[in-house]
């Protein structure tokens, strides 16, 4: 099986705009989040999610250090959707989409387990990505092409295992059909079973191989931008629920089948679409 096998050359592969743009998010995280951690008060948004100070405060310096970085516009989560859309539809030369803090409700109520998410993309696709988790202090970072970067130094593959019935799977169950839920709490096909509300973070995780499966029923585009990048650097694989090819999947709300192991995708994948609903 291959191993995971950290390069002791820290940041030397990665670029000079991944470097600030790595060093910009954690600045941006020690000035605005973590001073506010346990102590900001919150409100809900229209669509029953929570949006605090510190995720306004965030967005708007991340808006400001990232377009001085690279001035094209930036598509944030804590917009309106007519703001995103319009940004997204005129965007000829990219743009930057961020997630503040993805896995607000954990920050609210004070679980460590959330994330600032910056991806750069073009042309609809990420080129650049960064999730930070500044609670654990871990920085993941990826370019298209030239692979991925935890806390600076090189991701590669890990070891594995290969069969689900040995697998830990991430399962967020909100958005999956019903018939599908059934049968994950009845038949379950992995051995143990986790999700614990940061999307951007699940991602990373499954690169990591810290996490064997991932299943998600819709995420919006702040969601999987740099994620879905730094799991295809560490040569994971992802698709749709109901087709193979993820980036053809809707923008605004799109299903997540992944897993960092090839063999394990295949079964997994096989598995979802055997038992989802019609």
């Amino acid at each position: 099986m291959e191993k995971q096998i950290l390069s002791k050359t820290g940041a030397f592969g990665m670029s000079a705009l991944l470097k600030a743009t790595v060093a910009a998010v954690k600045l941006v995280a020690a000035e605005e989040i973590m001073p506010r951690y346990l102590k900001v008060a919150h409100q809900q948004k229209s669509d029953g999610s929570l949006c605090t100070e510190a995720d306004l405060a965030t967005q708007n310096a991340l808006t400001r250090k990232l377009q001085a970085l690279c001035n094209v516009p930036v598509l944030g989560e804590e917009m309106t959707d007519d703001e995103q859309r319009q940004i997204w539809k005129s965007a000829a030369e990219g743009l930057w989409c961020i997630d503040p803090i993805d896995g607000t409700s954990n920050f609210v109520h004070g679980l460590p387990y959330f994330a600032v998410s910056v991806a750069l993309m073009r042309d609809g696709k990420s080129v650049l990505g960064v999730v930070y988790d500044p609670v654990s202090d871990e920085m993941f970072a990826a370019e298209a092409g030239k692979g991925a970067y935890l806390n600076g130094e090189k991701m590669f593959s890990r070891e594995v295992v290969t069969t689900m019935n040995r697998a830990l799977a991430n399962v967020d169950l909100k958005r999956l059909d019903t018939r599908l839920v059934e049968q994950l709490a009845i038949h379950p096909p992995y051995a143990s079973q986790r999700n614990f509300g940061a999307s951007a973070l699940d991602w990373c995780y499954t690169a990591a191989g810290r996490y064997d499966l991932y299943l998600h029923g819709g995420q919006k585009l702040w969601d999987y931008a740099a994620g879905s990048l730094i799991l295809s650097e560490t040569c994971g694989y992802a698709c749709c629920i109901e087709h193979d090819d993820f980036a053809a999947g809707d923008v605004w709300q799109r299903s997540v089948i992944a897993a960092r192991n090839e063999v394990l995708f295949g079964q997994w994948k096989k598995w979802i679409r055997a038992h989802r609903g019609a």
